[in-house]
């Protein structure tokens, strides 16, 4: 992210801005929804607006950065009028620019509830980057903002509606591998540079567990279509390694669930890791990797000798689905499957495994 002090701080303030109705899209048919994208670091820039050639029924209208050289540059590649460049400081004028429809938040995790709630205020629907927030608070507090507004919500929770995923989802639920008994993903990339984002506590909220570890909890969600009662976490973190003198390197946590299934997850910064398993009890499903950009491959049966080939995913691309799902929201007024209250319930387990990690005890979920 190309981020300075300065604009952090901006983020924490500015929150006063005049509440518009918006227009009313469903009276426009045809018209593609424009998304502003707020932060042009890594994936703001070099995932999520290139999706937008693959998109139906969204477009890119706007955006936000810091770096004014970079904006205009960014803007002149897709024909975006001079209005439609926005910083840090003026962002709460997108109120007043009809072609934006949806704002994407792809900033610091602490950062999202901050840029939420404004746009929200400016009237206009969000998508923001998982993990919803840096606490349970700040999650809640998103979520008031938005329906304050009469605005929607949708968290970047993009694997579920990637083909591969939702085809293992489909399969797990229809019973193919018999009654679910145990569910195992092991998430984890190695961060190099200590002074990124990441790995600053003030800006991401935490280490492995906020970034990777939530594509672990989500897969246990979604894959065992329960919510688990209770969570043990045990934390593992080298603190003498100048990457993790602010946040956790690696976490393993178990989740127990209503029906009797256990869920091992692990999230961690130091190894290079992304593997999905569920074994019933009369077969098996395994992902590998299952949730990254590219290259998913799904596995059903007792070995790896049966490999699937997934039906195809809502959209021409995970990212494209997910954009064209919240524009079709909008337009017919429902909720996003991944709502912010999806992103809230993760952030209550989250906030369990490192008070279980912490005092070393088995937390029960409300």
């Amino acid at each position: 992210m190309d981020l300075s002090r300065r604009d952090v701080m901006m983020a924490a303030g500015g929150l006063a801005a005049l509440t518009l109705p918006g227009a009313d899209v469903r009276a426009q048919p045809g018209r593609k929804l424009g998304y502003a994208i707020v932060g042009l670091g890594g994936y703001g820039l070099g995932k999520i607006i290139p999706e937008f050639a693959n998109c139906t029924h969204s477009r890119l209208a706007g955006v936000v950065s810091g770096d004014r050289a970079k904006a205009e540059r960014v803007a002149a590649e897709h024909n975006l009028p001079a209005r439609s460049i926005y910083s840090y400081d003026n962002f709460d004028r997108i109120a007043d620019n009809p072609d934006i429809d949806i704002v994407y938040v792809c900033l610091p995790n602490a950062m999202h509830a901050a840029y939420t709630i404004r746009a929200a205020k400016a009237g206009k629907h969000v998508l923001c980057e998982k993990p919803m927030a840096i606490s349970v608070a700040e999650s809640e507090a998103m979520i008031a903002a938005c329906k304050a507004a009469n605005r929607k919500l949708m968290i970047g929770y993009r694997c579920h509606f990637e083909a591969t995923n939702l085809e293992a989802m489909r399969r797990a639920r229809a019973g193919e591998i018999g009654k679910l008994r145990y569910f195992r993903s092991e998430h984890a990339y190695p961060q190099g540079d200590p002074s990124q984002w990441r790995l600053k506590r003030a800006l991401s909220g935490g280490g492995s567990l906020m970034d990777y570890g939530i594509y672990a909890l989500q897969a246990a969600r979604y894959m065992t279509g329960e919510e688990p009662i209770a969570v043990y976490a045990h934390e593992s973190t080298d603190r003498s390694d100048p990457r993790f003198h602010e946040v956790e390197d690696q976490i393993e946590f178990q989740l127990e669930f209503p029906s009797g299934v256990i869920g091992s997850c692990l999230s961690g910064y130091s190894a290079n890791q992304n593997h999905v398993l569920l074994l019933g009890d009369k077969a098996r499903i395994e992902m590998e990797p299952a949730t990254g950009y590219a290259g998913h491959r799904l596995w059903v049966g007792n070995r790896r000798d049966t490999e699937i080939t997934p039906r195809p995913g809502p959209g021409k691309t995970q990212w494209a689905g997910q954009l064209d799902h919240l524009a079709h929201c909008v337009i017919e007024d429902r909720e996003p499957i991944v709502s912010g209250e999806e992103g809230l319930r993760d952030m209550r387990i989250i906030e369990a495994i490192y008070r279980s990690a912490r005092e070393r005890t088995r937390v029960v979920l409300a």
